[in-house]
């Protein structure tokens, strides 16, 4: 049986990454699945924890008034849901729901930011890959708006 060092380090999110900060990573992470139509996150609960999808698909949602629910991006295997818990006052921005059964690996967030704070390095190295994920859901939902809105 693999331990969560081992799943861990075989994913693309923390390729090259030091061995010694997988270590520190995995004290912090623990297995989780969800149903098609569970929510991972909810806009606006605390964002104690972000995942890394290892089977499944989960959608970014925004909330509309007025409408559905607007998916922005869907989120497969390797890929981050969750950025909130890096930025105070550490809620979640969107809705994550899985559009499919989704296996993932939760990582505890009070834990790992408690573990960048006392590692420097290792919190840069976390802000290094987490910053490009960043700009590119930034990026999703610019253009999910232009595509929603632009056409008035």
């Amino acid at each position: 049986m693999e331990t969560m060092e081992q799943i861990l380090g075989q994913q693309s999110f923390f390729a090259g990454f030091p061995a010694e900060f997988v270590a520190l990573i995995a004290g912090c992470a623990r297995n989780c699945h969800f149903k098609a139509g569970e929510y991972l996150l909810r806009e606006g609960d605390p964002a104690d924890s972000f995942f890394l999808v290892r089977q499944g698909k989960a959608a970014l949602e925004i909330a509309s008034p007025a409408r559905a629910p607007v998916i922005f991006t869907t989120l497969g295997p390797g890929e981050i849901v969750g950025v909130s818990w890096l930025i105070p006052p550490y809620r979640a921005e969107f809705d994550a729901r899985a559009v499919e059964p989704v296996r993932a690996i939760a990582i505890d967030a009070k834990c790992l930011r408690a573990k960048c704070e006392s590692d420097h390095h290792l919190g840069y190295e976390m802000m290094k890959r987490f910053l490009p994920v960043m700009v590119k859901r930034l990026h999703a939902t610019r253009l999910q708006i232009l595509d929603v809105y632009g056409h008035r």
